[in-house]
């Protein structure tokens, strides 16, 4: 039975960043992964993630956001590979009623406190100066924007490749297409049984995203929900002015957490990466319709994107699943396993989670150490 000093259960985002900082101060660490990441079954794909400063969602993650930042700038220094880019990022609150994303006030009014409270650089830009910046907007004579210089996009897939690559040359293992089949805590082990072979770590991390719902009782399964989202690349129009867009985009467009878009640059002058949010659950991430219809396209066209931007063409040429895995307050889950002591969990990221990833591996990382 091969015994480690500390085993990652789940190598997306946070998981690769913990095996990542473990490897560097110890050598008896060990991966597992059910699928082989990066890959296109989890939350972390599509291309792009936003990474903000001002984190809406609450300001304890200000501290995540900002460290995650400088974790992919020492990176990019190591593999000479692009991992993320400060283009911008732009956040619109349209309409007479304030966009609320999770309950409690404006999503808006909170980003620019945190911005105000934490030093970020912003700028408050009114209807005026946001059509003259932003023309591709069609916009109410309400709308107001808020521009954060040090916001833009990482590349998901870059970042945790890089991050399990870093891990197998300071002497991690990984084990991938392994799930876990059970843990159960033996006085001073953990064993984890996979399909062919059973492993002994003195403690584990599990970060398993929606599978987090493999590890817990029915009671604490409830308290995870895994919401469906979907992106689209709609095509451009020729000289579109959405092609001239830099900034990456979130748009409240109305009071409900689903009035909503956010969106990226184009990146192959011929598309641009468009979605929303959806909070209808299913009970477990194997049960995700992963398929695309045109039908739902064309609702998407429709519902959510007919008379926003200029120069859009009622076309979509691809479009890909991911989830989030949602807590009823969005908030993140850090605890030990309530029957084993020598088990971390962490989850869920309730879609705001990749901007913080690389951060929360490390203190993730240092906590087990």
């Amino acid at each position: 039975m091969l015994e480690v000093d500390y085993a990652v259960i789940g190598l997306g985002a946070v998981g690769s960043a913990a095996l990542y900082f473990l490897s560097k101060q110890e050598k008896n660490v060990l991966g597992i992964d059910r699928f082989d990441p990066p890959h296109t079954m989890g939350s972390s794909h599509g291309e792009t993630r936003i990474t903000r400063l001002a984190v809406g969602e609450g300001r304890e993650y200000v501290t995540y956001a900002k460290r995650s930042q400088q974790i992919w700038k020492e990176l990019e220094a190591i593999t000479e590979e692009k991992l993320f880019d400060s283009v911008g990022g732009l956040l619109i609150e349209s309409g007479t009623q304030a966009w609320v994303k999770y309950g409690g006030s404006s999503f808006f009014d909170k980003t620019q406190s945190y911005a105000e409270s934490e030093s970020i650089s912003h700028q408050i830009l009114k209807k005026k100066d946001l059509q003259k910046k932003f023309p591709a907007f069609q916009l109410t004579d309400e709308a107001r924007g808020y521009f954060e210089p040090a916001a833009g996009y990482a590349f998901p897939d870059r970042i945790i490749r890089a991050q399990l690559d870093l891990a197998v040359q300071q002497g991690a293992e990984i084990r991938v297409h392994q799930p876990v089949t059970q843990l159960r805590q033996q006085g001073p082990w953990v064993e984890i049984d996979l399909r062919e072979e059973t492993i002994r770590a003195k403690k584990v991390l599990v970060s398993a995203g929606g599978w987090i719902k493999d590890f817990l009782d029915e009671k604490e399964k409830s308290q995870f929900q895994i919401c469906r989202q979907v992106l689209h690349w709609v095509k451009l129009k020729k000289d579109s002015p959405m092609a001239a867009n830099k900034s990456v985009f979130m748009w409240g467009y109305g009071p409900n957490p689903t009035d909503f878009l956010y969106g990226f640059p184009s990146l192959d002058g011929e598309t641009v990466k468009i979605a929303t949010e959806q909070f209808e659950s299913v009970p477990h991430p194997d049960f995700l319709n992963r398929t695309v219809s045109q039908d739902e396209q064309q609702t998407f066209l429709k519902e959510k994107l007919e008379g926003k931007f200029e120069g859009l063409l009622p076309e979509i040429l691809r479009s890909e699943v991911c989830f989030y895995t949602v807590t009823p307050d969005a908030k993140f889950v850090i605890k030990s396993h309530p029957g084993m002591s020598r088990v971390l969990m962490v989850s869920s990221c309730s879609g705001h989670g990749f901007k913080h990833a690389s951060a929360l591996g490390e203190q993730l990382a240092n906590q087990l150490l």
